[in-house]
């Protein structure tokens, strides 16, 4: 027969497991959310295990500046704007450097500017959207991936990054959103459609006086050191080169690699596969030790 304080006990041992395991859901979500963070509050990556891509957009219009941005020291990654006079010269100068190429790809902004060629727009067609795009990857040999040229509307429109990501998909080019609109759906879209991704962390010129741009270069060093890899985007200016030309040779002291921007990409999911195997430790060792105190909660009551 079962007495009232075998009931008791086992009431008891009940209300225990309940409450174990609202904690490890709760723990469970709290590590999840924790892990899904984009804010920079993760500790530092040790020294020698941070890395950066910085990106030079708008070449090949400009052939005295653009060739001392080529001469940068370090792999740096050029983005070409397509249609432009010197595009061929200059990437042909940079791949025989051994550096990578990209498609600095013109997109209508939401504030009307003009675009140059190969501009896409929200009025075309998919048709005219997409001959538009095949013609601009024509025009500029050794291209591994594309950036978008302003684009703050049409990163927005799910359709016209729809477009843009089959093409992608179809001729195997890596893709970095510029964010030049918080609105962006592009890398989200070029998950989708399986198409190497990432997004730029920090703008190096967006003030072009050379006290903003040392500020904005220490601020992607900490952002690397923080998250592993990040991405910098900057341009031909006098001012950025400048910069560059001091402190790229630094980067290999602070412990920090300079490497192209598609392998950046790839670190970057190396990182990510390490934090997601961390999380799931925690996550199992947090059930493990649970399971436990039930146990011995059982056996007590």
């Amino acid at each position: 027969m079962i007495t009232a304080k075998i009931i008791k006990r086992i009431t008891a041992a009940h209300t225990s497991i309940i409450r174990h395991k609202r904690l490890l859901a709760s723990t469970l979500l709290m590590l999840i959310s924790f892990a899904a963070s984009a804010q920079p509050v993760t500790p530092e990556i040790p020294a020698g295990s941070s890395y950066v891509a910085i990106i030079i957009d708008d070449l090949g219009y400009k052939y005295t500046e653009d060739n001392r941005a080529v001469d940068l020291p370090g792999n740096v990654t050029y983005a070409f704007l397509p249609h432009t006079p010197h595009v061929k010269a200059l990437a042909d100068r940079a791949h025989k450097k051994g550096r990578e190429i990209m498609l600095h790809l013109p997109m209508q902004a939401i504030e009307p500017q003009y675009l140059g060629p190969g501009g896409l727009t929200e009025d075309m067609n998919r048709e005219e959207f997409k001959i538009s795009l095949l013609k601009s990857i024509l025009s500029l040999p050794h291209i591994k991936g594309v950036n978008n040229h302003m684009g703050s509307l049409i990163t927005s429109r799910s359709t016209q990054m729809t477009w843009l990501m089959e093409e992608l998909a179809r001729t195997n080019l890596f893709f970095i959103d510029s964010r030049t609109s918080a609105d962006t759906v592009a890398e989200r879209t070029a998950n989708q459609f399986k198409v190497t991704s990432s997004h730029r962390n920090v703008f190096l010129d967006h003030v072009r006086t050379r006290p903003a741009i040392e500020f904005q270069f220490d601020h992607l060093l900490q952002v690397a050191r923080q998250k592993g890899a990040a991405i910098a985007i900057g341009h031909p200016y006098p001012e950025t080169l400048a910069v560059l030309e001091q402190r790229i040779p630094e980067l290999e002291k602070a412990g920090i690699k300079l490497i192209p921007a598609s392998r950046l990409i790839k670190q970057q999911r190396i990182i990510a596969a390490a934090r997601e195997k961390e999380l799931l430790k925690k996550a199992s060792t947090l059930t493990h030790n649970t399971r436990n105190e039930t146990e011995t909660t059982l056996i007590t009551n």
